[in-house]
């Protein structure tokens, strides 16, 4: 079987990488050619390419890219790679992006004999790098089922949610409930500071409390080192997807619960 990917950053490289580990045969596609090399290093069974077309004849295609208007440049419309790929392949995107640029993205493969599944993921770069990233599966059972072991390899558990919308729908939910909680915590960890009550201190108290949170664990050690690069670009590139979604359900002058009771009825 041979894989193409397309998309190497802080969530792509990793998965691209399991699969080079896993021995798969796997073409990888970046602007950046360090992204290029830091994931064909891992192991002797990738290829980089120069051009996503050189992809066409792969039997799986990955993307993970920043917005939906990435994805919709690169595999839909006249030159996208859907035009190019072959029947019976399978497109599987790991971005996340709206429950509607996930339902064009399937339409479109599916007029062209070609599967679709959206496999949005629940945690961060270094669960990623391990193979240990939680995915969020949607679309057609039996396409899912052509594709389970590979999405196996690349991360762990693998949830089957149904329709790729319903993927979709919970990652920006799942995003909403966790930036809301960070927020929370950053706000917390500012009040501690202020009453004179040690960092290290805070969190490992607050994790004996019902304050417990994956954020707590995840991003709270990155923010008492003040590290927060990878941090911006997450929050930056999910509240540009979630806020399009905003935008396209404000359009249809739809509530957020009138709309995803739509979703799942």
């Amino acid at each position: 079987m041979k894989i193409g990917y397309i998309g190497l950053g802080l969530m792509g490289g990793p998965l691209a990488r399991n699969l080079i580990r896993a021995g798969k045969e796997v073409k990888v596609f970046d602007l950046n050619e360090e992204s290029i090399k830091r994931t064909l290093a891992v192991g002797t069974t990738g290829v980089g390419v120069k051009s996503a077309d050189e992809l066409a004849d792969c039997d799986v295609v990955f993307t993970s890219l920043p917005l939906p208007v990435h994805i919709k440049s690169t595999m839909i419309g006249e030159n996208g790679l859907l035009n190019k790929m072959k029947e019976g392949s399978v497109y599987i995107d790991v971005s996340t992006i709206d429950p509607q640029t996930a339902q064009e993205l399937e339409d479109f493969a599916a007029a062209r004999g070609i599967g679709f599944m959206g496999c949005p993921l629940g945690k961060g770069p270094a669960q990623a790098e391990k193979a240990e990233q939680p995915i969020f599966a949607g679309g057609k059972k039996e396409t899912f089922e052509k594709v389970k072991e590979i999405l196996e390899i690349v991360g762990s558990p693998v949830y089957y949610m149904g329709g790729a919308t319903q993927a979709y729908a919970f990652k920006l939910i799942s995003n909403m409930v966790g930036m809301t909680n960070l927020a929370v915590l950053s706000e917390g960890m500012r009040l501690c500071e202020k009453a004179g009550i040690e960092g290290n201190l805070f969190q490992e108290l607050l994790a004996e409390t019902g304050a417990d949170s994956a954020q707590l664990h995840m991003r709270g050690p990155l923010m008492l080192a003040n590290d927060y690069a990878i941090g911006i670009f997450i929050f930056f590139s999910s509240f540009s997807v979630f806020l399009s979604f905003l935008l396209h359900v404000l359009r249809k002058k739809l509530s957020f619960l009138i709309y995803f009771v739509h979703l799942l009825y």
